[in-house]
């Protein structure tokens, strides 16, 4: 594997609006393009979404409110037996599948709210900064029908019924997640702010971070920078979507990196949105990924077995 890092834009763009809005040679195309993307890299930059800037932004600074806490104030909202699903995650807790050190982050994930949830099964309000929930429950309604208009249009490339994701998403166990990696204040012993990893989930939504680092390995080896622009939300397709198509569609590998040393100093904020399915949809590889060329190469599993499996991978459940 090369450690060349090349700069060049390293993932193609659509625009949404196009699909949302457009005839239906217009979506066609889109859909083609979102496909051509997922096929190649495992990632696309989308823009004309419609997720507003103010909200997106306002969200950062609660975020950053939220993360300037001393450790006693965050660790109130760290909940036991929630796996990292639910509130704030320490530093120091999650790690890559094949890392032995823990990844340099802490991060705080708000999950989805049913009308009969219980009070424990809900979101804490975070009482500090009452905003950072009230902005982050309305960022993650955004994220989520946004998500499965995606959804749809790949759903339309494997000729799939439109709403075959949506039926399974409804009341999904979807995450948003607040990553807050902070100043770098001496050697790390090996660890990155996010070593390499694949996404567990169906599709990631992620909207631009505080400063840059993230990297994907692009089929030449090569690790390129992902730089989003403007207001560009970067997908990337999930192993659930990768498993269920067979590898048809890819879950490309990547990484945050630490930045230069003399930027040590600086933290990073990223907010991705983890699109997952209720627990009981079936992962089984679709009939129709499955070729003489390309043979079945995953067991049948369930997205909760799955994602159970994954967690204790990461080490967030023991």
């Amino acid at each position: 594997m090369s450690n060349i890092l090349t700069t060049t834009r390293a993932i193609p763009l659509v625009n949404l609006a196009d699909y949302e809005h457009g005839s239906d040679a217009v979506r066609q195309a889109f859909v083609d393009q979102l496909a051509d993307a997922f096929r190649g890299i495992g990632f696309v930059g989308v823009t004309g979404h419609g997720i507003p800037k103010q909200l997106i932004d306002d969200f950062y600074v609660a975020a950053k409110k939220f993360f300037a806490m001393d450790t006693d104030g965050k660790g109130k909202y760290e909940i036991p037996g929630a796996a990292g699903q639910r509130g704030y995650t320490a530093f120091g807790k999650e790690k890559a599948k094949q890392s032995q050190v823990a990844d340099l982050k802490e991060f705080f994930q708000i999950g989805q709210e049913t009308i009969n949830m219980t009070t424990e099964q809900r979101n804490p309000d975070v009482a500090e900064v009452p905003e950072f929930m009230t902005l982050g429950r309305e960022l993650y309604r955004q994220f989520e029908v946004k998500g499965n208009v995606l959804l749809e249009a790949i759903a339309s490339y494997l000729e799939l019924p439109a709403n075959y994701f949506s039926t399974y998403t409804k009341d999904g166990i979807s995450i948003l997640r607040a990553i807050h990696y902070p100043p770098i204040s001496s050697e790390p012993a090996s660890a990155i702010r996010a070593e390499q990893h694949e996404d567990i989930n169906l599709i990631t939504l992620l909207v631009g971070a505080s400063a840059g680092g993230l990297e994907l390995l692009n089929a030449n080896g090569e690790w390129q920078e992902v730089v989003p622009e403007n207001d560009e939300i970067v997908i990337n397709v999930g192993d659930m979507l990768q498993r269920l198509t067979n590898n048809h569609l890819k879950s490309t590998t990547h990484r945050v990196v630490n930045p230069p040393r003399a930027e040590w100093h600086k933290p990073r904020l990223s907010i991705p949105f983890f699109l997952h399915p209720r627990p009981e949809m079936s992962l089984d590889v679709l009939a129709s990924c499955v070729t003489a060329d390309n043979p079945r190469h995953y067991e049948a599993i369930t997205a909760g077995g799955y994602l159970d499996q994954r967690l204790r991978e990461i080490g967030l459940k023991k």
